[in-house]
């Protein structure tokens, strides 16, 4: 896809050493993909299945309520915030909004399409209707995607981006008429963590996995276990959630922006520990990071179906050792889901090329030199 930078030829006179002829450009190290995010992207994406794996079987047994409650804190923040911090070169270009309409736009369509219809042959749901203002299961994160990164020109603009976000998602938390349609209560009440990866260089990623901060996450790690075990009775997990607003979840209007204020604070100081603690070289899994969105997309039918067919019944199941079970099973399913031979099959609707579609950019037509006259030329023509 790159092309090399071509190296100085050697010569006796040459100051460029052999060593250096061989190593690679600057511009070339920097197109090269970065083994931390991509470990962070899987790991992300693995804790995603797992949490929602948990959902059939979480009602028994309350650690099992709390590692859930912990895991939503941070798992679709972290996430979100490295798609935030990758889309901030998206200024609006005919060439980004292509990838943003192949990348984004079709598997949205392809996906809130084939969900529905896999509701109505596996559960027998002849009620499950195919629409795309109503994102279904997992495609909401694809719909709030494409608004996201359209506005990105316009939080780059803006001198405080973060402050304004926040507000934006503290209005929607006291707003029920926004939840509905494209599910606009998720892309609002997540918003800030979007826009905090805009803002954010790799120099903040660098201080984060210093040794202090990962021994620091330890017991950060530990109390908000603590606490989301002593909160499971007490919290409603619906705020993990961020799609409905205070009224919709039954307490008073005020609440929301205060819960907002928390929640951003306290899923935030977790990413940051989760981040302190993905490996920043080359892992056995770290390619996989470029294919999560294939996992994402496609786990949400193993859950669903086996959640249609009944397999999340059985007594043994809801025990520890069936949960663990559960929780290993999804997560070897999701790490095969990123695999080269998948995103192989799937390719052509979850990255689509699609140049049939798109018309041709102009090339601009080369300017006519015109040659000028030498004075005096013609007439010494003319004297001979």
């Amino acid at each position: 896809m790159f092309h090399a930078a071509s190296s100085p030829l050697s010569s006796p006179n040459s100051s460029v050493s052999e060593k250096d002829q061989h190593r690679p450009s600057p511009d070339r190290r920097s197109k090269q993909r970065d083994a931390f995010f991509d470990n962070a992207k899987y790991l992300a994406i693995v804790l995603v299945a797992i949490g929602h794996s948990w959902e059939p079987l979480k009602g028994d047994s309350r650690v099992l309520q709390a590692a859930y409650q912990f895991v939503y804190a941070f798992h679709m923040p972290a996430f979100i915030l490295i798609s935030g911090y990758f889309s901030r070169s998206f200024d609006g270009s005919p060439a980004r909004l292509k990838r943003l309409v192949t990348g984004v736009v079709v598997p949205y369509v392809v996906f809130e399409t084939a969900y529905p219809l896999f509701k109505q042959v596996v559960d027998h749901d002849p009620q499950a209707a195919v629409t795309l203002l109503d994102p279904y299961y997992l495609t909401w994160f694809l719909c709030a995607l494409f608004i996201w990164r359209l506005t990105t020109p316009v939080w780059k603009m803006i001198r405080h981006p973060l402050p304004v976000a926040l507000g934006i998602a503290m209005l929607a938390s006291v707003t029920p008429g926004v939840t509905g349609s494209l599910d606009l209560q998720r892309v609002l009440q997540f918003l800030p963590y979007f826009v905090l990866g805009l803002c954010l260089r790799p120099e903040h990623f660098r201080m984060v996995r210093r040794w202090r901060v990962r021994i620091a996450a330890v017991p950060v790690f530990v109390c908000a276990l603590g606490f989301s075990w002593w909160a499971v009775p007490r919290m409603d997990t619906g705020w993990l959630y961020h799609r409905s607003s205070a009224q919709e979840l039954g307490v008073p209007w005020w609440v929301g922006p205060v819960m907002q204020l928390a929640l951003f604070g306290c899923s935030l100081l977790l990413t940051v520990c989760f981040f302190s603690w993905v490996p920043g070289r080359t892992m056995w899994f770290t390619a996989l990071g470029a294919g999560t969105l294939y996992g994402y997309l496609l786990h949400g039918f193993l859950i669903k179906g086996a959640d249609y067919r009944g397999l999340f019944e059985p007594a043994w199941l809801h025990g520890p050792l069936g949960e663990i079970a559960v929780t290993v099973a999804v997560g070897l399913a999701v790490t095969l889901l990123c695999t080269k031979p998948v995103r192989w099959v799937f390719r052509g609707v979850m990255e689509p090329k699609m140049d049939w579609a798109f018309k041709q950019p102009d090339v601009p037509a080369e300017p006519v030199r015109v040659q000028k006259r030498e004075p005096g030329r013609d007439r010494e023509k003319v004297d001979a």
